[in-house]
């Protein structure tokens, strides 16, 4: 008898960072997969209103899939910038339209590295930039809905960590300290929910090429390229496929900690250059 996963037909998913990178890709998974109501939240509301556009082409009747789950997909954007207003944030439950407002699916993806200085050279401004986002404003938003969920009995929170959450590096003393924040406060959410169906899951990825080294060196390209330079690394998609993956585990599992890397990498830090992906001739 095949493996019975979890449907996300009739779920409602919440995305935030949602207009660029891994955020999008999730996005546009979990569309193809079946979800039916989507809330994008960024701070360019000019790319959601694009990407949002693309998302109801994809499913409702004028794009190539209509997804696993059939029917029409129903997708509400919000141009938000997490790290401004908590009290804002916090309110997000109570202002969602009707429709929305039974979040099944919470990613917390907006986050943002800001320079690779070292610790004696932190700005207060990158300090207080990284802070704000991937701490107090994941912390809040995931609080917020997390109340709700647990009223509900039912729910999935992602936080999307890092592998320098794991193993911290010599200039990522702010950026490491906040992504070993988020791993804490998931392991404790999770003792805070444990007699409840509510699921809380961390994913810690490695090297993923996207735009987070060119925001983390102030837009200098080829600083940004030099990180993954003759590496093969992962991408947004192969994140959203991991999302996916714990998201529809059966409602008995929960994935409590998802840690992957590009395989020439062993940790945050320690990445092999040029090594070739394809097998050695039997005649070599």
């Amino acid at each position: 008898m095949p493996y019975a996963t979890l449907s996300l037909e009739g779920q409602c998913a919440l995305i935030t960072g949602a207009s660029s990178g891994i955020g999008k890709a999730v996005a546009f998974r979990l569309v193809e997969e079946g979800i039916s109501r989507l809330v994008l939240i960024a701070r360019r509301k000019e790319r959601l209103a694009v990407i949002q556009q693309e998302l109801l082409a994809l499913r409702n009747g004028t794009g190539k899939s209509a997804g696993p789950g059939g029917g029409d997909v129903r997708v509400h954007v919000i141009g938000m910038d997490l790290g401004a207003n908590m009290d804002e944030v916090a309110r997000l439950p109570d202002v969602l339209p009707e429709e929305y407002r039974d979040v099944d699916i919470v990613v917390n993806n907006a986050g943002l590295a800001l320079g690779k200085d070292a610790v004696y050279d932190n700005s207060v401004a990158n300090v207080i930039g990284m802070v704000n986002v991937n701490v107090s404003g994941a912390f809040v938003l995931a609080s917020a809905f997390l109340q709700r969920m647990k009223q509900r009995n039912t729910g999935h929170l992602v936080n999307i960590g890092s592998t320098a959450g794991h193993n911290p590096y010599a200039g990522g003393s702010v950026y490491c300290g906040t992504k070993a924040a988020l791993l804490a406060f998931s392991d404790a959410a999770r003792h805070d929910l444990v007699n409840s169906a509510v699921r809380i899951t961390t994913l810690s990825p490695g090297a993923v090429q996207t735009e987070f080294s060119v925001v983390r060196f102030n837009g200098d390209q080829s600083k940004a390229e030099a990180v993954y330079d003759r590496l093969v690394p992962m991408n947004a998609d192969d994140i959203a496929d991991q999302i996916h993956y714990v998201v529809t585990r059966p409602k008995h599992v929960q994935i409590a900690t998802l840690i992957s890397v590009a395989t020439a990498q062993a940790d945050a830090s320690t990445i092999a250059r040029g090594v070739s992906l394809e097998p050695v001739a039997k005649n070599q």
